[in-house]
């Protein structure tokens, strides 16, 4: 296997997401998975997050995404009752499941 297409298949094997505080509606800490967004949601979305206070950024490894989701779901739900967390805690809590 050449190393082009070597990148290419580590590249499709994560995806990109970012915790944002969601500024426009609720005020509550919110999700988005930008590689997984289609062209029906692609653009709410993004402007959604765009408008929004960043908070943490990166990839999550595919494999094993659907855990990686579960903690962030779990991070999200903390920080909307109050809880501070950190971009240290997130890293953390993740753990092996970011990807670089």
């Amino acid at each position: 296997m050449c190393y082009l297409q070597e990148t290419m298949a580590f590249e499709s094997d994560k995806t990109m997401f970012e915790i944002y505080r969601d500024n426009t509606y609720s005020g509550q800490y919110r999700v988005v998975y930008f590689t997984e967004l289609q062209d029906h949601n692609k653009e709410t979305e993004i402007n959604r997050a765009m408008a929004g206070e960043h908070f943490f950024d990166g990839f999550i490894k595919n494999y094993g995404k659907d855990e990686a989701k579960q903690i962030i779901e779990r991070i999200l739900a903390r920080m909307n009752n109050g809880e501070g967390v950190s971009a240290e805690d997130i890293v953390k809590e993740l753990g092996d499941h970011l990807a670089s």
